[in-house]
Order: structure tokens, then C-alpha cells, then sequence
């Protein structure tokens, strides 16, 4: 098969064609019935056959290609699929049976804390090798999830053999594994792997080297050098998600490729011969590979380190678009599941875009400059390359579009190679000498410093993420925008030399509309209602006055809930109102007390469960707060603020008593109408649209409601026509980012769209603040 060669200088993406289309398989054949995936594989193998037959043209051949990849993607998939549902442990799992097993560990283990919490949930992924379970010992290989709360999970390493006892769950559709393990008791390492002794001793160094610095550096310099995010400080990791910072806190192909740049750089100063270069290079590659540990996500990234310094390569850029197509389908094959995976997304696009636009855009901005500033070509080309393929796809993860990325990522871009260099000298030299490798330490330490402050101030600049519809609708439009933008560029340029004055006001108009007036950096004077980020919880503050408020349910940590009330300048509650007795709701009362006078405390009628029940009775007595119960047709009044208990009924729907039991209000504050629906589920919320068809009063109320406080944090179990009764154009989600429950449900979020009402998540938007606006009320996030 013979194809034109590209003309000298361009990038010949025909053969990402095949990858694509093989990519695209892969993700349908990983969600098809195993008769579909046959099917499908043996159409592409038979398609591809008899095109390769048909001739040698260059169309002819590239639909071939594609449907040979196509098929071997397929049966990669197919064969990963029956080795690991072979033992049974799908249906083990169905059954929630209590199982020992010997297993490998696949992935290091990973510690998420909710905000302000101490404690955390490790996450990592096992293979199980053998399995006990119901007197019978079967072989195997599935890989199953972990989760526990057990930290002596933590100390595992990739590859470690582990002897453990639990009970299998099923797994969640579309996920890579086959089975959630819940673990009894910590694991028994049986054997860890020769090959990681070195590199074990030389992560323990690297951490032991850099504990004398300071917080940021602690956290920072590991995690560039060896993805070690352990000690990153919690508000450090959300200020670099905001300024799309995050991807230098990960193993990526950009610290692959700085690693391979200084190590070919020092072959080339201290004379190693040309031809040796290459085989150095391997060896420092699988040595990185394995000091970051050879996860999937390790691979991917060296992966694509490669293909991108390959590409950006002047003598070699030709073979950079059929090294990253190679690469697609080889990752794909080696794991299908890949195929699925956002950060795979995100690093084939990053280097995409570089092969395409760095070099380009690099000399059409050096063109004005002199020889030498050209640094800065490449300087301004590589990120605002990376942002703009990758931008749709972090749309679907975000539902923002960050507008201070390029420039975060700009300013911190001369200070990556330095720390990543020199941590990784750090690393060796640590080895041979603590002492003088923690001195060392503090060259890394302080550009990683630097890192650190850019992210911090860009995390607080106004309008430095605008909202975007999420979802696939948002990501499309996105992409179609972008590529619009590039196409239009020549154009645009022509015409902004032509007539400068029309540019520039067209450059003010569109910086005034991405400038969101829903952004606030300080708290305002007149607030009237605020949902804190607590996690994954509920604390909602309605204002009385000047420096006081009614807390509706404390969330689950008393720290949070109390950062957030100093924040807001609360010093008395005029009551505390817990909707139910759940630990996400009142676990942090005794933080909302702490040195504030409460008036009063209303609890649902419905005293579920009871132990909680007590307790929240122990402390009220402690300080000597009255104790009020309340049922639907209550009414409360404090200061401005007035309303109506709307649930619970004296009657209490099915489905869960706690949640169902919960207290909804409809309140009033100034010119702001709030329905606040506690955890209701879809029974007491179906309960509430009967009983307004029979109330007046509730039937008026449901009119008018500028904001909603949604449900049980967004769950999927809710009722439609309550939703469609109390339809408001704001809708605030106090929910936990990350949490386990998979909340907010897509379901709900959908709904909320469709019946006109803007979303507000306490997880992506942090404090979010109901403020008034010359007499209307409006929603803002504090960042």
C-alpha cells in the first residue's frame, strides 16, 4: 500500500484515522454484550480483508487499516473481558460473598479526605489470583476495587502479593473491574517484587529529603517527580484544579519529556556518542517508569512523552503523527479499558496539539521577534496548544471553562523543568546522602514554591472560570467553537491589522461577557443565604442580621461547618435547624456552637435514628438551648427572615424514614423566596405534591421560588412533578467532590436543565452566596 509523502513541514495525520476509528471501537465493544463485540469483530476483520484486497490506494487502504485495528482493539477487549470474568467472581459478587484471596496489587493506593476531615478512604485496585470463598478455591484474575477506611491499605506498592479476607459487591456498570472488595482487616504482604527495593528506598529518600521544606514545596516536589501527591496540601490541589494546573501534580507526558530532554542534553554535553543516546534514553525512561511506578497511567504518560519530544523534534517532526498513532492503538491493545479513560483522552490530545500547532504557532510568534526572544515562542505556543484540544474534554469534568489556565500554565512553565530536574537528582542523591540531599531538596524546592504562588493568586482572580453547559452538548459546542477559532484565524488576523480600533473594542466586549458577575472575592454586606462547602453534607446559613443567622443542618465535620460560619462574620445563631439525624447533617453541630449563643434547636418530628437523636439532645442541654420539634404547617420568624414547615406529615411516606423525615422549608428573607428540601427522597417528595393540591397555602408558595436547595445533594431519587411544582431559575447542590454516592446524578441534573433552573455545586463553586441585587436576588460562588 504506497501513499504521496506529505509535503516537507507538515504533519500527515493519516494514519491517526485507523487509531481514531480503533479507539472508537474499543469504547463501544467495551459496553457491548459479548455476542455484539463478535459480531462487530468479525465485520471489521472481514471488511478489512477484502479492502486490503481491493487495491492500493491511499482512501482504500486507510479504511483497511482502520478496520483490521478496529478488529484487534475488539478481540484485545473481548480477550481482557473473558480472563477476567473466568473464576466466577461476577457472580460472587452478586451475592455478596465473603471471600480470601491472594491478589496483586495493580494500582498504588490513593487516600481521599473530605474537607477538614483527619480521616480518609484508601483507594487502589487489586487482581485477584486465587480465591476461597464457600469452600471451594478458584483461579482467576479479575481486578476488583478497594475501598476501605483501614490506613494500614495505604503502605501496599504496585505489584506487592497480598493475602486478604473481605466481601465482594457487584461492581458499577461500565466500570473496569469486575467486583468491589470491602476488606476485614489490613492485608498480609506475601512477596514484593526485587525491582521496586531501589526504587522504594528512593521514594522514602525523596520524601525524607524534602520534609524540611515548606508545606507547598513538601507537597509539590514529589508529586512532579514521582506522582507522590501524599503530601500536597488540600487547598493547594484545589487551587491548581481551578487554574488547570492539575495535569503538573500527575505523572504526565510533559514530566516524561523534561526527564528525557536533561538526560539526551547531558549525553550530548559530556560527548556520549550519537547512536548510544537512544539506548541511554530507554534506560533512563524505564528507570523513571519505575521510580513513578509502570501504572497504566505511568505508561500512558511515558508513552506520550515520547511521541511529543519525538514530534517537536525539528528532524523528526515527520514521524511524530504515526508514532502517536502507533502509540493509540498499542496502549489500546496492551488495555483496552484505556480506551475509557479521561486522562488517556487528555493526553493524546495534549500531544496532538502539539504536533500540530507548537511549531507553527511557535515561528508565526517569533516572526515578530528578535532571535533572542525566541524562547518565547514555543513558551506561548506549547500551552495555549494543550489548552485548546483538551479544553472540551475538561468541560466534562469541570462544567467550566477556565479562562486562566494558559496563563497560570505560562507562568509557571520555567519553573517545571527546574523542579522536576532537580527533583529527580534529589531522588539519586538522597540514596548516597540524606544530608546533602535534603540541602539539594531546596533547589527544587524553590521554584516549586513558585508553582505553588501562581496557583494560589490565579485561583483568585475574578472571572478565572466561566460557566459552560456540561455535558456532551457543552464539550461539542466547545470543540466546534475552537475549530472554528483556528480556521477563522487568518482571517481574523487580516482583519484586526486592518482596522485596530474595531478589534480592540471587539476584545473589550468579549473580556466583559467572560468576566462572570457571579464571582465574588470577598463576602458582601447583604448576603441572605449561603450553602459552605463542607463536603459531602449539608450547612446552610440564612442572615438575620449584621453577625447573625439561622443554621439549617451542620454538616458532617465540626471544623468545616465552623470555618465557614467565621467566614460569613456569624457570631449567633438565632436557631439551628437540623433536617435529620444523618452524620453528613449534624455530625458537625458541636464547630456551629463553638463560642456562638444558639436561641434555639428545631428537630424534625421524626427521631431517626435514635442514638443520633440523643446525642444531638446532649449537646443542646450542654448549652443550654431549647429544643423545639416541628411538623408540616409550622411556622418559624426570626428577624427577617419567616416561613412554613412544609414536611414532615405526621404520616410519614415509605422509603427511607431518616431522609424521608427530613424538614423542608419555605422560607423568606427580604425579596428572596427559598424552598430548602433537606434529604427527601422521591415518596415524601411525591407526598408534598399531593398535599399542595390539597393546601392553598402550599400551592401559592410553590409559586415564585427564586431558589431551590436540592435534595439529598442531587440524588437520582427524586420526583419529577414536585421538581416540576417548584421549578426555580437557581438551584443549589451541597454536595462533596468525589464522593462515592455518585452525586449529583446525571438524571437530576438533566431535569434541572431542562425545566430552566441554573445548577450551583458547593463541590465545583465552593461557598455559594444568595446575595440581593437592587431588591432581586441573585447567586454567587466565593471562591
Amino acid at each position: 500500500m504506497s501513499t504521496p509523502e506529505p509535503a516537507e513541514g507538515r504533519v500527515d495525520l493519516r494514519l491517526l484515522v485507523p487509531a481514531l476509528v480503533a479507539w472508537a471501537a474499543t469504547v463501544w465493544g467495551l459496553g457491548a454484550p459479548p455476542g455484539a463485540r463478535l459480531v462487530g469483530m468479525g465485520t471489521a476483520l472481514l471488511a478489512g480483508t477484502w479492502l486490503l484486497a481491493r487495491g492500493h490506494r491511499s482512501v482504500t487502504g486507510l479504511l483497511a487499516l482502520s478496520c483490521l485495528t478496529s478488529a484487534a482493539c475488539l478481540s484485545a477487549a473481548a480477550a481482557q473481558d473473558i480472563r477476567s470474568r473466568a473464576g466466577g467472581i461476577d457472580d460472587l459478587a452478586q451475592r455478596q460473598a465473603a471471600v480470601s484471596a491472594t491478589a496483586r496489587v495493580l494500582t498504588e493506593p490513593v487516600v481521599r479526605r473530605a474537607p477538614g476531615r483527619d480521616e480518609g478512604t484508601v483507594i487502589l485496585r487489586l487482581r485477584l489470583t486465587e480465591v476461597t470463598a464457600r469452600g471451594q478455591t478458584r483461579r482467576t484474575a479479575a481486578p476488583v476495587l478497594v475501598r476501605t477506611q483501614d490506613m494500614s491499605w495505604r503502605s501496599l506498592a504496585w505489584r506487592d502479593e497480598i493475602q486478604l479476607a473481605g466481601s465482594l459487591r457487584p461492581a458499577r456498570p461500565g466500570d473496569a473491574v469486575v467486583a468491589q472488595l470491602r476488606p476485614r482487616g489490613p492485608p498480609e504482604i506475601s512477596s514484593r517484587p526485587a525491582v521496586l527495593a531501589a526504587t522504594d528506598g528512593m521514594r522514602s529518600r525523596l520524601r525524607e529529603a524534602t520534609a524540611g521544606l515548606p508545606a507547598d514545596a513538601r507537597g509539590l516536589v514529589p508529586a512532579l517527580v514521582i506522582g507522590d501527591t501524599s503530601q500536597t496540601p488540600q487547598d493547594l490541589t484545589d487551587d491548581m484544579l481551578v487554574t488547570g494546573m492539575s495535569h503538573l501534580s500527575a505523572v504526565s507526558g510533559s514530566n516524561v519529556a523534561i526527564v528525557l530532554a536533561a538526560a539526551l542534553g547531558l549525553a550530548m554535553v559530556t560527548g556520549v556518542p550519537r547512536r548510544a543516546r537512544p539506548w541511554l534514553a530507554m534506560l533512563v525512561l524505564a528507570w523513571f517508569v519505575m521510580l513513578a511506578r509502570p501504572e497504566p497511567s505511568v505508561i500512558r504518560a511515558a508513552t506520550m512523552g515520547v511521541v511529543g519530544l519525538l514530534g517537536m523534534s525539528a528532524s523528526r517532526r515527520g514521524a511524530g503523527a504515526p508514532a502517536l498513532a502507533a502509540a493509540i492503538v498499542a496502549l489500546l491493545l496492551i488495555d483496552p479499558w484505556l480506551a475509557r479513560s479521561y486522562g488517556f483522552a487528555l493526553s493524546t490530545l495534549a500531544t496532538l496539539g502539539l504536533l500540530l500547532f507548537v511549531r507553527p504557532w511557535s515561528a508565526a510568534i517569533n516572526a515578530h521577534l528578535p532571535p533572542r526572544l525566541h524562547v518565547i515562542g514555543p513558551a506561548l505556543a506549547i500551552p495555549v496548544a494543550a489548552q485548546l484540544v483538551c479544553a472540551p474534554v475538561i468541560v466534562l469534568l469541570q462544567g467550566s471553562v477556565s479562562t486562566i489556565s494558559v496563563a497560570a500554565n505560562l507562568a509557571a512553565a520555567p519553573l517545571v523543568a527546574p523542579t522536576t530536574v532537580a527533583g529527580v537528582i534529589t531522588a539519586l542523591l538522597a540514596v548516597l546522602s540524606p544530608t546533602l540531599a535534603s540541602w539539594l531538596a531546596w533547589l527544587a524546592g524553590i521554584p516549586a514554591l513558585g508553582i505553588a504562588r501562581v496557583a494560589r493568586v490565579c485561583a483568585d482572580v475574578p472571572g478565572g472560570t466561566v460557566d459552560w453547559p456540561d455535558g456532551k452538548p457543552g464539550a461539542l459546542l466547545l470543540a466546534a467553537l475552537s475549530l472554528l477559532l483556528v480556521l477563522a484565524w487568518p482571517w481574523i488576523g487580516h482583519r484586526a491589522r486592518a482596522t485596530p480600533l474595531v478589534a480592540a473594542a471587539v476584545i473589550v466586549l468579549v473580556a466583559s461577557t467572560a468576566v462572570p458577575a457571579t464571582t465574588l472575592r470577598g463576602v458582601p454586606e447583604r448576603w441572605v443565604m449561603a450553602a459552605c462547602d463542607v463536603g459531602q453534607g449539608d450547612a446552610i446559613v440564612l442572615a438575620t442580621g449584621a453577625r447573625s443567622a439561622v443554621l439549617v443542618d451542620a454538616g458532617p465535620d465540626p471544623a468545616s461547618v465552623d470555618r465557614c460560619l467565621r467566614r460569613l462574620r456569624v457570631d449567633r445563631l438565632d436557631a439551628v435547624v437540623l433536617t435529620h439525624l444523618h452524620a453528613d447533617h449534624v455530625d458537625g453541630l458541636a464547630g456551629a456552637l463553638d463560642g456562638r449563643p444558639a436561641g434555639a434547636l428545631v428537630l424534625s418530628a421524626v427521631v431517626d435514628p435514635e442514638d443520633a437523636g440523643r446525642r444531638v439532645r446532649e449537646i443542646a442541654a450542654r448549652h443550654r438551648i431549647p429544643v423545639t420539634e416541628v411538623v408540616a404547617g409550622d411556622t418559624l420568624s426570626f428577624g427577617p427572615l419567616h416561613g412554613r414547615v412544609w414536611w414532615p406529615a405526621r404520616r410519614i411516606a415509605e422509603g427511607s424514614i431518616p431522609n424521608n423525615g427530613s424538614v423542608v422549608l419555605r422560607l423568606r428573607s427580604g425579596e428572596t423566596d427559598l424552598l430548602l428540601l433537606g434529604d427527601i427522597e422521591r415518596e415524601a417528595g411525591h407526598a408534598m405534591l399531593l398535599a399542595m393540591r390539597r393546601d392553598p397555602l402550599m400551592a401559592a408558595g410553590a409559586d415564585g421560588i427564586d431558589v431551590l436547595k436540592v435534595a439529598h445533594h442531587g440524588s437520582a431519587n427524586f420526583d419529577d412533578g414536585l421538581l416540576d411544582a417548584v421549578a426555580a431559575p437557581a438551584s443549589i447542590i451541597s454536595v462533596g467532590e468525589d464522593n462515592d454516592y455518585g452525586h449529583p446524578a446525571p438524571s437530576l441534573l438533566t431535569a434541572l436543565r431542562q425545566r430552566g433552573s441554573r445548577v450551583w455545586r458547593t463541590d465545583r463553586d465552593g461557598l455559594v452566596l444568595v446575595v440581593e441585587d437592587d431588591g432581586q436576588p441573585a447567586v454567587a460562588r466565593l471562591r
